[in-house]
């Protein structure tokens, strides 16, 4: 008879041979129930198998159901879990389904096709199960102010720059607004560039390419920031008895001056 905390160490944790059964089992799950879910969107298979693809959704559907209930149950604190960025992702694995059944009619197809298309969200339910989405996922946590502080800096140059070319180049050129101008000035600053509103004065070509030169030098921003905090995450290891570096968990030697680490044992 398993006891909660054993299941916990099953569901929650893959330390174990039942644990790592038990991920491997519900990570073949996700792949086939989003490809059900794919092949299900094609006209051609929904139209000749729709009986099948309904029968498989409702399985995997129930399976999740069983597989959110359990989590709650062998919880500490459950209420932790529901609120918790992983329960709400298995909560929106299987409440499409759920709801579609309280949607009937024929003018409310859209909804429910919108509903159906949610379940592709199955897959963020992967990540879990590795680690190096992991430390991904912290590494972005930790530089979500910096990367948000910069967001609005770029946010304040395209409302600035979009308001100048609005002045510049005016409605006969296509800036008939600011929010148009700002629209030029983020596929400009992005260097997207779709071409569908051209400057045409010669003042506006050049803070159009001033534009472009921003776009290509600010690209670099967010990925340092991330990168950097990568770094910090990983190097949690053994500190070098020489230099004071922090180093990979799985390095022997330090990769500043290559001292020899030596582990705690």
């Amino acid at each position: 008879m398993w006891n909660k905390k054993r299941l916990y160490q099953i569901v929650f944790e893959s330390d174990t041979r039942a644990g790592k059964g038990f991920d491997i089992l519900l990570i073949w799950s996700i792949v086939i129930s989003v490809l059900v879910v794919m092949l299900d969107s094609i006209n051609v298979l929904q139209q000749r198998f729709a009986a099948l693809f309904l029968l498989a959704e409702w399985f995997f559907t129930i399976l999740y159901t069983l597989e959110y209930l359990l989590r709650i149950y062998i919880s500490v604190k459950p209420g932790r879990y529901i609120f918790s960025f992983w329960g709400l992702i298995d909560l929106l694995a299987i409440f499409p389904t759920y709801f579609s059944l309280l949607v009937p009619g024929y003018q409310y197809f859209l909804v429910v096709r919108i509903l159906r298309v949610f379940r592709i969200f199955r897959i963020l339910k992967l990540y879990r199960f590795n680690k190096e989405a992991l430390t991904l996922m912290k590494a972005l946590k930790a530089s979500a102010y910096k990367i948000s502080i910069f967001l609005s800096v770029v946010l304040s140059v395209v409302v600035l720059l979009g308001t100048i070319m609005y002045a510049v180049e005016g409605p006969e050129n296509g800036y008939t607004s600011i929010p148009q101008s700002i629209y030029w000035a983020i596929i400009t600053i992005t260097t997207v560039g779709y071409g569908d509103i051209v400057p045409q004065t010669t003042l506006g070509k050049m803070i159009s390419s001033l534009t472009m030169l921003i776009g290509y030098s600010i690209i670099a921003v967010p990925t340092g920031i991330v990168t950097f905090e990568m770094a910090r995450a990983v190097e949690t290891g053994a500190s070098c008895g020489r230099c004071g570096s922090k180093n990979n968990k799985k390095a022997r030697f330090c990769s500043n001056c290559g001292k020899k680490l030596t582990r705690k044992p």
